[in-house]
């Protein structure tokens, strides 16, 4: 399942990702903890637990642990500092450069630590989307992450692959804005 991310490094859109989240993180009222998304699966507050898992599995993947060492979702009582906590964690691992080239794997097969770490921009950018659409904070997005992240994550999620023990619904066409 590996690309060709040959001289690509992924580390600093997956930065601007990271900190994405974290913003809207910081941002969001507590309050808000019990209102849906648009990913029927969670509402803010479980998208937030489910995000302080991810930026935790970003970090122990490319340290090659198992994807699994992880769970889906980990509950927070103080998202802006769980959040710090996770991304801790996970930046000092990233700024290892062997973490890039580190045959890791993942549910949908073995890759190198840069294609996992580019497939992390793209779960990240969508659920920052879910969150903001669920707190009516849409204008807060990085229009020019979306776009570049679009190509590369739906070749890692095509539609083809959809079905039983996949995570997303079928594909929805959207217009060009």
């Amino acid at each position: 399942c590996s690309s060709d991310l040959t001289g690509f490094d992924p580390r600093p859109p997956l930065a601007k990702a990271l900190d994405q989240m974290g913003d809207l993180i910081a941002t969001t009222d507590p309050s808000d903890a019990d209102r849906p998304t648009p990913c029927a699966d969670y509402t803010v507050g479980q998208l937030i637990d489910h995000v302080q898992a991810v930026v935790r599995r970003i970090g122990a993947v490319l340290a090659g642990e198992p994807f699994w060492s992880v769970p889906q979702s980990i509950p927070s009582r103080d998202w802006p500092a769980d959040w710090a906590e996770g991304r801790r964690l996970t930046d000092a691992i990233l700024a290892d450069d062997s973490s890039m080239t580190r045959e890791v794997e993942l549910p949908w097969g073995k890759a190198d630590g840069a294609s996992a770490a580019a497939s992390y921009i793209g779960e990240l950018t969508v659920h920052a989307w879910d969150l903001a659409v669920a707190t009516g904070r849409a204008e807060d997005l990085d229009p020019p992450l979306a776009v570049a992240t679009l190509p590369g994550y739906q070749a890692m999620v095509p539609a083809e692959r959809r079905g039983e023990g996949i995570p997303f619904d079928q594909v929805v066409e959207t217009g060009p804005d």
